[in-house]
């Protein structure tokens, strides 16, 4: 009797324990049907400190929730690829207009009909369909050390070629799709020839001083490991912003008469065409494309906004002090595989 007593008691508390965590296990779960609404998954190929907090006002500003997948750029296009129609994203936002348009060509985004879209953002930062939106500018240049370097000793990019610099030198690596783009260029601008005496000459002055961050590179730089190096410019002035008496100097290189100007690149953003979200995600375009989206990249990535009424944040040089180099940006898909086999080929590392 003691014993059914004990087990009737016993069950009793497992009931009541149950219960009472059960209760608010359910309360907190939401509607299935409101999380899928108000929700955006974003796949993303930019740095997750840089993009989070841009994502968040829009979260703050809309109440749509965003899962953010980051990764690398060309990972994430490859990823799509392979998830087809089944992929989770809804949104892809890119560090180069070569994967956007790769991703275009592919057949994975939606042309987007949107008038702040085409108010907000030049023709020339963006696919002819609009399946892609350029975000921001960043351009390709030359970071120093200005207590090894005058700024008057280098004019263009090729002038790294100079024997002059073996062991000064610091390189990203072979894998880095920046300078995948940045000789992209180029190549379209000056040939095939001299883009590969160019690289073979880079390889040997860099030697070992390959990095597979930029940041690395610029921090090279900064300690007076290498004299220069070649970068996004904005890895330049985060550095700044961080190490106010660093001894960085930046150069906007090929300037000169004849030369093909610098390097320039986009970040943007493209809605994958089987979302069935597309009003949320035009919404988050919407966003990113206005001015205080714009401006707000410009502050937190010291980057150039694209939108004409954004200024850059002041400390970077004003935008119409230099020019960028002509070579569309949509080309450097088409330009990227023989880029890369050009890269291979001179054995860089």
């Amino acid at each position: 009797m003691h014993t059914r007593h004990s087990l009737h008691t016993i069950g009793v508390l497992i009931r009541f324990v149950c219960a009472t965590w059960l209760v608010p296990i359910l309360w907190l779960a939401p509607p299935a049907d409101a999380s899928a609404a108000d929700k955006l998954t974003v796949y993303s190929g930019r740095a997750e400190r840089l993009i989070k907090p841009v994502l968040g006002a829009f979260t703050a500003k809309t109440g749509i929730h965003i899962d953010l997948l980051s990764s690398g750029t060309t990972e994430l296009v490859n990823r799509m690829k392979a998830e087809g129609d089944r992929s989770p994203a809804d949104v892809f936002i890119a560090n180069d207009a070569g994967n956007l348009e790769t991703a275009r060509t592919a057949g994975l985004l939606r042309p987007l009909s949107m008038r702040e879209v085409e108010q907000a953002i030049p023709s020339q930062f963006r696919a002819g369909d609009n399946s892609w939106i350029g975000l921001s500018g960043r351009f390709w240049i030359i970071v120093y050390n200005t207590t090894m370097i005058k700024p008057d000793q280098i004019k263009s990019l090729l002038d790294l070629a100079d024997p002059a610099w073996k062991g000064k030198l610091a390189i990203p690596n072979a894998g880095s799709e920046y300078l995948q783009a940045g000789v992209s260029v180029i190549r379209a601008s000056l040939g095939d020839a001299v883009t590969k005496t160019f690289l073979e000459r880079l390889r040997e002055n860099a030697g070992t001083q390959v990095y597979q961050k930029s940041s690395q590179i610029v921090d090279a730089v900064a300690k007076g490991q290498v004299a220069l190096g070649i970068v996004n410019h904005y890895y330049v002035y985060r550095h700044l912003a961080a190490q106010p008496t660093a001894l960085l100097g930046v150069l906007m290189p090929d300037q000169q008469e004849g030369g093909m100007g610098t390097i320039m690149n986009v970040a943007g953003i493209g809605v994958l065409k089987h979302t069935p979200r597309i009003e949320n995600a035009k919404l988050l375009v919407g966003f990113l494309v206005a001015q205080a989206g714009q401006k707000m990249f410009a502050d937190l990535d010291k980057e150039y906004p694209l939108h004409p009424g954004a200024k850059a944040d002041p400390v970077l040089p004003e935008r119409n002090s230099f020019r960028a180099a002509l070579v569309p940006l949509t080309k450097l898909a088409e330009l990227r595989e023989p880029t890369m086999l050009l890269i291979e080929q001179v054995g860089m590392r």
